[in-house]
């Protein structure tokens, strides 16, 4: 069988959040099977805990955001997605301001966080969403066209392509495909920083976003070029950080997918319509678990072989 993951030990990361700009501290703590990941207020008297689903996204300006009310956790995709590239299950995260610390605008200090307090299988076994039937959303025509789209498939990949009218990011790779069965999440993704425009800072930080945002946890660009000393981490780093998105926005759906994910020119927005287009069609997808699969640490793309 395919079992369960949680942390072995608890580890904390203090930082800011990229849009609200505000200090904020988090512990990531081992939970119980079944209980997913769960984010804990430790700020509010008596919020209840604020569980990762699709029909828990509120906001998807420039981030995926979960709650109602005054009890929401911001900008959680980074996290979810460490948590879905290293295969963890089940964790509680306490924070104690509303927005997760961008930290370096990637997902590797989150992937070096959680291998840090080490990964333990749990006695229960893992439930994968299947995707029985292609759903698709578009948004735009033409020049504006976005979509993203989830296929049958024994596994899961992961396709992205770009289009920016910027010479920076027009120089770099423009598609990127990645397989789960690969195991190479922490080395092919997590390290791809966000990226922003100069230009565009203003007219972000009157939406009252962008606010903790700098060359320290960004990628910056002015007209023509990009700002940060010593340049990209890669040559595809913008697409590269698009996919890591998308597997953290995939995350919120509970469980990790068995399903082909391609997109083009989406985000945060197009891939919560495309979960919930998925999940409230029951005819779209079945809960499956590998019960007596003789080796518990293999990718979906083996199991399902």
């Amino acid at each position: 069988m395919t079992l369960q993951t949680t942390l072995r030990s608890t580890v904390h990361a203090t930082g800011v959040g990229m849009h609200g700009g505000s200090r904020v501290s988090l512990t990531l703590r081992p939970s119980p099977p079944d209980t997913g990941i769960v984010f804990n207020r430790t700020d509010l008297t008596g919020a209840p805990p604020i569980a990762v689903s699709a029909q828990n996204v509120f906001d998807t300006r420039m981030a995926t955001s979960l709650g109602g009310g005054n009890n929401v956790v911001r900008t959680v995709e980074h996290l979810l997605s460490a948590c879905a590239g290293l295969g963890l299950d089940n964790v509680a995260v306490d924070i104690d301001n509303e927005e997760v610390p961008i930290l370096d605008g990637s997902a590797a200090s989150f992937v070096y966080l959680l291998k840090h307090a080490g990964l333990v299988q749990q006695r229960a076994e893992r439930t994968y969403i299947r995707v029985l039937r292609a759903v698709e959303v578009r948004e735009g025509a033409g020049d504006a066209l976005k979509w993203a789209r989830l296929d049958p498939h024994n596994g899961y990949t992961l396709r992205f392509e770009i289009e920016f009218d910027h010479p920076a990011v027009s120089a770099t790779g423009q598609s990127q495909w990645f397989d789960f069965s690969s195991g190479h999440y922490a080395r092919d993704i997590a390290r791809a920083r966000t990226f922003g425009f100069a230009n565009e800072l203003e007219w972000l930080r009157s939406k009252g976003l962008g606010l903790g945002g700098g060359l320290d946890n960004a990628i910056v660009m002015d007209e023509s070029r990009v700002l940060n000393r010593g340049g990209l981490r890669d040559d595809d780093e913008f697409v590269k950080h698009k996919l890591l998105d998308a597997i953290g926005d995939m995350a919120v759906a509970g469980n990790p997918l068995l399903a082909a994910y391609s997109a083009f020119r989406g985000g945060h927005a197009l891939n919560n319509q495309l979960l919930r287009v998925l999940l409230n069609d029951q005819r779209n997808y079945e809960l499956v678990s590998w019960a007596n699969h003789p080796s518990p640490d293999l990718s979906p793309q083996v199991l399902a072989a």
